[in-house]
């Protein structure tokens, strides 16, 4: 299986909304690991044109991560999920505290756009025409049905998971391969449920309860920022270690310069877990912004996402990094400028 022959045993995390770039796909791939390139965010259009570029640079194996819509998630939610007019109220009164900011960077707050499927249908066409070697899933699990026509399609299928109940059920559903992911990760945290607590486990643990379930390939992902942790998490069952925090840096990521200045600022002193930029808890640089209004963003996405858009685009465009998501997992502080298979080669010791 693909993510049992990746030489490094590195996998190049997806990660939506920029840094990850059919460049630093590439590069991971060139240096001997896995790139996964990021479709989160994408349309159909941009995804096939970011595909195209990654096999223009590389011959090497990739694969695609999508955003398994809510309409399209065969898990079980729970209950606690705000539905309907509470669910419309709640996002409608966070909007409305935004506004001040919003308009300090020369923007408004977005509209929520609820029901918003990510291009789910175009983007599942374009990677069995396109034969992606690889499709990663992340916030829901795919129907038996997908997974079926990817394997026939050719491609292996990895699904995020963050306990040991998820991990359960994305193997009967049939997927291929888990990526664990653990408490310490940078951006969002995979949980096929929207509203649930994610565990909050150490990484080495999860894997090593995860592998003595299943001989499936194992990907784990969080918090690792040096070789020694990666023999941690190999030694506990796992074939692969996935990072994104340890590339944001590198010249190939797509990280603009506000967040590349701010993951070096010593002001940001942690990060912390947050719902304030997406309505799904994802780790951070712990900034003002999450400290004002994390306490009232609704477990609404991709409501929440919609709406706090345009502040971080007009942060961005201003080079300000006071309304970015900062995204970063809890060993950012080792990032570094360096290129990405200095960061593959270092890892994998």
């Amino acid at each position: 299986m693909l993510l049992r022959s990746v030489e490094t045993g590195v996998v190049g995390a997806p990660m939506a909304g920029g840094p990850t770039t059919p460049e630093l796909v590439a590069a991971v791939g060139d240096a001997g690991g896995l790139g996964i390139l990021a479709g989160g965010y994408l349309t159909a259009p941009q995804l096939a044109a970011a595909i195209a570029d990654v096999w223009d640079a590389t011959s090497r194996p990739f694969g695609v991560n999508l955003f398994v819509p809510a309409q399209a998630n065969a898990y079980a939610v729970g209950p606690g999920e705000l539905t309907g007019a509470e669910r419309a109220d709640a996002v409608a009164a966070y909007r409305d505290t935004l506004g001040e900011e919003a308009r300090s960077v020369g923007a408004e707050p977005g509209e929520p756009r609820a029901g918003d499927d990510d291009d789910w249908e175009r983007k599942l066409d374009l990677v069995v025409r396109e034969r992606v070697p690889l499709v990663s899933f992340t916030f829901g699990l795919p129907s038996t049905a997908v997974l079926g026509e990817l394997r026939r399609a050719g491609a292996e299928t990895l699904m995020t998971v963050t306990d040991i109940d998820e991990a359960r059920a994305a193997l009967d559903a049939g997927v291929d391969a888990l990526c664990v992911q653990g408490t310490c990760a940078g951006g969002h945290r995979g949980t096929l449920d929207p509203v649930k607590q994610p565990s909050e486990a150490d990484l080495v643990d999860l894997v090593a309860a995860v592998r003595a379930e299943t001989d499936v390939p194992i990907v784990a992902a969080g918090g690792v920022s040096s070789a020694e942790r990666a023999a941690e998490v190999r030694a506990a069952g796992a074939d692969a270690v996935q990072v994104g925090t340890a590339l944001l840096l590198t010249p190939e990521a797509g990280t603009g310069l506000a967040y590349r200045r701010a993951l070096g600022d010593p002001a940001h002193e942690r990060t912390a877990v947050t719902r304030a930029y997406s309505g799904r808890l994802a780790r951070g640089l712990e900034t003002e912004f999450v400290r004002r209004h994390d306490a009232h963003a609704p477990a609404a996405y991709p409501e929440v996402h919609h709406v706090t858009v345009p502040l971080r685009r007009a942060s961005a465009a201003v080079d300000r990094p006071d309304l970015l998501a900062l995204w970063a997992g809890t060993g950012w502080r080792t990032a570094q400028a360096v290129p990405a298979a200095t960061v593959v080669a270092g890892l994998a010791g």
